[in-house]
């Protein structure tokens, strides 16, 4: 016993709290079907691999920002027909595929009509493919960013932006971002271009992003990287906000 009590002290110097925790009851089914030191140290790293994997996915959850866990089958694809025409690729983009070809998603379409859903609700499935997510709206996004060029922290900031194999953005469109946001904005998509995946909800067609962001050149060039190798979905309808009581 006291021996058992050493080995357990050492797997938690060494972190391996989970084998630590369950020492004595794997030793005692050894004892019992007769199990040799493989079959034993084996059961071990199998507990510790899956909680070390549990806890991860609670790490990326955490990280994420999401709030929210939607999955896609609380979405109403009856609610318009768009919803029904894109059903397939909206399932194949819970594949998670996008996201190891760095491909992006831009969601177009009114307010209500489940941009915001679907993003989340993918942001929600690449968490529990333990892939690092990060949720903002665009206006969070410029406004911490701009913060941070003015306190000279901008290069780390940006690299907050960088660094999650996937960002959504949400809300692009509902206020203009003006020069510098824009420019912020654009250092934003072109630093993750073919490197990261990004998920852009949007209520503007491309041809009124100049509305937003400072000039139409600079809209052109953020929606040429957008659009470069994308899955562009619009969907219609009226707000799905109006149906629920």
């Amino acid at each position: 016993m006291a021996d058992q009590e050493q080995l357990r002290g050492k797997l938690l110097q060494l972190r391996m709290k989970t084998m630590a925790s369950h020492l004595a009851e794997i030793l005692d089914q050894a004892a019992a079907k007769n199990l040799g030191p493989v079959e034993i140290l084996t059961r071990l790293a199998e507990l510790e691999i899956e909680q070390r994997w549990h806890n991860s996915i609670a790490l990326r959850w955490r990280q994420s920002a999401l709030v929210e866990k939607l999955t896609i089958d609380q979405f109403d694809f009856h609610h318009h027909k768009s919803r029904m025409e894109q059903k397939a690729r909206i399932l194949n983009l819970l594949s998670l595929d996008f996201v190891k070809e760095h491909r992006d998603v831009i969601l177009i379409g009114n307010p209500g009509t489940g941009k915001t859903f679907i993003a989340k609700a993918i942001g929600y499935a690449a968490c529990n493919a333990n892939i690092k997510v990060l949720f903002t709206t665009a206006m969070d996004m410029i406004n911490s960013l701009i913060a941070a060029e003015a306190d000279r922290s901008l290069l780390k900031k940006l690299a907050v932006y960088q660094k999650p194999e996937l960002l959504i953005c949400d809300e692009l469109g509902y206020l203009s971002l003006g020069q510098q946001g824009s420019n912020l904005f654009f250092q934003v998509i072109s630093n993750r271009h073919k490197q990261k995946s990004t998920i852009l909800t949007t209520n503007l067609p491309f041809a009124d992003w100049g509305n937003v962001f400072d000039s139409t050149t600079v809209a052109t060039a953020i929606a040429d990287r957008l659009v470069y190798n994308s899955e562009v979905l619009i969907l219609g309808g009226t707000s799905y906000r109006r149906k629920e009581p």
